[in-house]
């Protein structure tokens, strides 16, 4: 009896190669070699898993924030470096070499002009989202002119990317060595 219900055609289906049916998702574009930002010697680069189940809407608000995040970190390495050297443009350079002492004797005019400064750059990026075509971080409009077919866009996105990643570790490191040793500027060079 046992033999006869294998053998039945009913219940050979049970016993047939299963078609494998491959599944894709919007991230798996994240990961194409071509994508912007995977690059070597990482490719791609998430060992938190925090793109695991992703849509490309949040992929893409998580790479808008990796460029601001970027960019920012370059400025303030810059702005870090020419403080420490003793260029203060506003205030009459009567502010301390030290950034993080010179961020606490900064008048509170001084921090009111950030905050405005900053919530209208920001303010000004979300109108600027809004706008038809609009590609992540690309806040004056290049995508309209050039697109990720040309190699050279290509290798400056790319580089941007890699500079920001840089300069976001690099502020850390930077800001460390003030808070734990008081050096800043060049001083971190300094036995």
């Amino acid at each position: 009896m046992t033999f006869r219900c294998l053998a039945d055609p009913l219940h050979s289906a049970a016993f047939a190669p299963v078609q494998q049916q491959t599944k894709t998702t919007q991230l798996d574009a994240w990961k194409d070699e071509t994508v912007i930002g995977i690059t070597a010697p990482m490719g791609y680069f998430d060992p938190l898993g925090l793109s695991k189940g992703k849509s490309d809407e949040i992929m893409n608000a998580y790479r808008e924030a990796e460029l601001k995040h970027g960019r920012v970190a370059m400025a303030a390495c810059l702005g870090w470096y020419l403080n420490a050297a003793g260029v203060h443009p506003a205030f009459n350079s009567s502010l301390s070499n030290n950034p993080l002492e010179a961020a606490k004797q900064l008048p509170a005019v001084g921090w009111v002009q950030f905050v405005l400064g900053c919530g209208a750059i920001e303010w000004l990026a979300e109108k600027i989202k809004d706008r038809p075509g609009y590609v992540p971080g690309d806040l004056l409009g290049a995508a309209y002119w050039v697109d990720n077919s040309d190699e050279g866009w290509v290798s400056y996105q790319n580089k941007e990317i890699n500079n920001g990643r840089l300069a976001m570790v690099a502020f850390i490191g930077i800001l460390t060595q003030d808070i734990y040793f008081g050096n800043y500027g060049d001083m971190i060079f300094r036995n």
